[in-house]
């Protein structure tokens, strides 16, 4: 007996919208990006040119020279892609306010395309949860961290506690227990939130335990990232018990309607047999 499928049964694979994603050369997380993204959306991914730089400052400024973005975002151009996000938390945040508006100008006129950087996501995921005052967690140097804290302090955002590894080289290779146990140390103020730096951080598992352990929102540099670029697009992202993204779909969902009322119970022929129900 035949039973091989008509391929044309299929209808074909289902639209896919785009969201271009332009990583530092390190990057080795495609993967939890991923796992924020719905169905319906293909991430479109290229990597900045290898530079012979350990994971610094210096680093930071080269892998967000606006020539190499705009060479990024021309390839991931032909893709069509609706929105292109910056993953990368240190290079945006490494010329302040001003240079990570500037990165998404030059993002923009290279592929004539709505752009965004991960430290723009984290302002707009920070407002999004009205908090003005973090914790912070980030796997890099003293030098580095305080870069992030400068940036924070231009926007209004005021960091009350922090912990940072030192790393210069294999962050993705941190597990989440290290993640955990720094943002048990930096949660040492009063704080709206706690942030966990860098792209190449994993984050995503960590995230549920560590709100429901500090009773706080917890964000991270993918997390963020890939909320605002598919907010861009009008499509939300999806992670269990994240509290940025349940209440991002709740302030857009319309109220459930109220249940109808019960009909009214039909007499009983037999009063005498309810004796005792509640």
């Amino acid at each position: 007996m035949d039973v091989s499928l008509e391929v044309s049964f299929l209808g074909g694979p289902a639209p896919q919208r785009g969201i271009g994603v332009v990583a530092p050369f390190d990057f080795a997380l495609d993967r939890e990006l991923w796992r924020w993204v719905p169905d319906d959306v293909s991430l479109r991914l290229t990597r900045t040119p290898f530079v012979p730089v350990e994971v610094s400052l210096d680093l930071a400024r080269l892998v967000s020279e606006h020539e190499t973005l705009g060479d990024a975002v021309r390839a991931l151009s032909v893709s069509e892609p609706e929105v292109i996000a910056y993953a990368c938390t240190s290079g945006s945040f490494v010329g302040g306010l001003a240079g990570e508006r500037a990165m998404c100008e030059a993002m923009t006129r290279a592929g004539e395309v709505a752009s965004l950087t991960t430290s723009g996501a984290l302002l707009e995921a920070l407002e999004e949860l009205g908090a003005r005052r973090i914790a912070l967690v980030t796997p890099y140097t003293e030098s580095v961290t305080g870069a992030l804290e400068e940036y924070l302090g231009e926007a209004g955002v005021a960091v009350t506690g922090r912990a940072f590894l030192g790393l210069t080289r294999h962050i993705w290779k941190v597990p989440y227990r290290s993640v955990v146990d720094m943002a048990r140390q930096a949660v040492v103020g009063a704080a709206d939130a706690l942030f966990i730096s860098c792209t190449n951080l994993p984050t995503y598992d960590a995230i549920p335990q560590l709100e429901a352990e500090l009773r706080m929102p917890v964000i991270s540099a993918n997390q963020v990232t890939m909320w605002a670029a598919l907010r861009r697009i009008g499509v939300y992202a999806v992670g269990p018990y994240q509290a940025l993204l349940m209440d991002t779909a709740g302030q857009h969902e319309e109220p459930p309607p109220a249940p109808a009322p019960p009909p009214p119970a039909a007499p009983s022929a037999q009063p005498e047999e309810q004796e005792g129900w509640t």
